[in-house]
Formats: structure tokens, sequence, C-alpha cells
């Protein structure tokens, strides 16, 4: 059911499953904030009764087809966790290149704030490296 905190990707389409039939969905939609993982929650228009459409690459790949129409340029997304299915409601994982095209849509990663907090430890060592290979290029 969508509510408040989430953000509405897409209205309603139709996607086939690998069986050939078109199945009818309702909304694409994420939450409006997250750590990281982004989860996609595809409302579909009729009850799946007991076909596993989350497990549907062709139906996956459509969806997937379907953002791309909408500005996503990124992989398929990924079956999602089988205990957040439901009835009428597939999540499916969205890959780490779908992060760009979420917060475009607002979503806003929240541990992106912690990323901020910490010194980034790598950095005097990375700096050394390119020191000496800049040093080893100018001897030559």
């Amino acid at each position: 059911m969508p509510n408040d905190t989430d953000i509405r990707l897409s209205g309603p389409f139709s996607a086939k499953d690998s069986s050939g039939q078109i199945r009818e969905i309702s909304a694409l939609r994420i939450f409006d904030e997250g750590y990281g993982i982004i989860d996609l929650y595809v409302d579909m228009r009729h009850p799946m009764r007991d076909d596993p459409l989350f497990e549907d690459m062709v139906l996956i790949s459509n969806i997937g087809a379907h953002l791309r129409t909408l500005g996503y340029a990124g992989p398929d997304f990924l079956v999602g966790d089988a205990g957040l299915q439901d009835d009428k409601l597939i999540v499916l994982e969205a890959p780490e290149a779908f992060t760009v095209f979420a917060e475009s849509r607002g979503w806003k990663n929240l541990a992106a704030e912690f990323a901020e907090d910490e010194p980034d430890e790598a950095a005097p060592a990375a700096s050394a490296q390119l020191d000496a290979l800049m040093a080893k290029f100018k001897a030559k």
C-alpha cells in the first residue's frame, strides 16, 4: 500500500511475463529514504495467486525496460527477498546503478550522512601512491 513516505516512479502499465501473459501493474514505487539498498515495490493490479512472479526474470526485465523509458540507465533488478512478497505486491532489489535515478526522483541516501562524518583514511595513501608514480615518470 502506498503512503506518504513513498516516491511513485510510474503509474499503470502492462508487462509480459515468461509465459507470455500480460500483467497489469498499478504502480512502481520506492521509499523516500534508505541506507543504500533500494527496494522497488511493484503494485500489481490483480492478485498473483500462486504465480511466483517475483522470480519471473522476463517480467523483471520488462519492468526494468519500462523504468528505462522513464530515464533509468542501468542493469535489471534482482529478485527480492521471498518474505517481502505479497499477493498483489512484488518487491525487487535495485542494483547500485539505480541510486542515481532514485536520487533524481527525491530519494535520500541516509548512509551518505555517515560517510561524510567519517574521515577518508584512504586519501593520504592514495596521494602518496600518486606522488610516487609521478616521480617514477619524471625520472624516465
